[in-house]
């Protein structure tokens, strides 16, 4: 019931046009126009207009813009896939705020910063609010149908007895 989840995004099914091999040192920015995966460590920015995929032994030092997010590795910064999603996995670790649509947070993910969830119409808060009401509305319309039916009943009693409560 609570073992270990697999992973909802596949990584390998993402077509990598770029990658960072382990023990590259990248110091400045880096952008690239397809998926990339990280294995090595990058000191700067990087804006991916694919998929950003970090390896295991990967470090960013920046702020990070991607579609989607796989993090094995380490990110020291801001992360932005605002119409996509982030996953960290169990060996994953970052140390900034998170803005997307979905994220998911493995057991024994590191994750110090917040999170902005984009692309909700309504929040919970506001759903959970109208659920609410539809609940008590609901309610109060069934208490005045019982409260009917039992005026009902005491009319029916009624006509059996007399003004001074006796049989008729």
């Amino acid at each position: 019931m609570f073992g270990k989840k697999e992973t909802t995004f596949d990584a390998s099914l993402e077509q990598v046009g770029t990658i960072i091999g382990q023990g590259a040192v990248l110091d400045g920015p880096l952008t690239t126009k397809d998926s990339t995966r990280i294995d090595g460590t990058v000191k700067g920015n990087v804006t991916i207009s694919g998929a950003l995929i970090v390896g295991q032994e990967a470090k960013i030092v920046g702020t990070v813009s991607a579609q989607n997010v796989y993090i094995a590795g380490e990110v020291n910064g801001n992360i932005s896939a605002p119409q996509g999603k982030i996953e960290i996995s169990d060996t994953g670790k970052v140390y900034g705020d998170v803005t997307c649509k979905g994220i998911i947070i493995d057991e024994n993910a590191v994750f110090a910063g917040k999170c902005d969830m984009t692309g909700l119409d309504k929040t919970s808060a506001d759903i959970a609010k109208e659920r609410a009401a539809a609940d008590k509305a609901a309610s109060a319309e069934s208490s005045a149908a019982d409260n009917a039916g039992a005026d009902t009943s005491d009319k029916k009693d009624g006509d059996k007895h007399d003004k001074k409560g006796k049989n008729k």
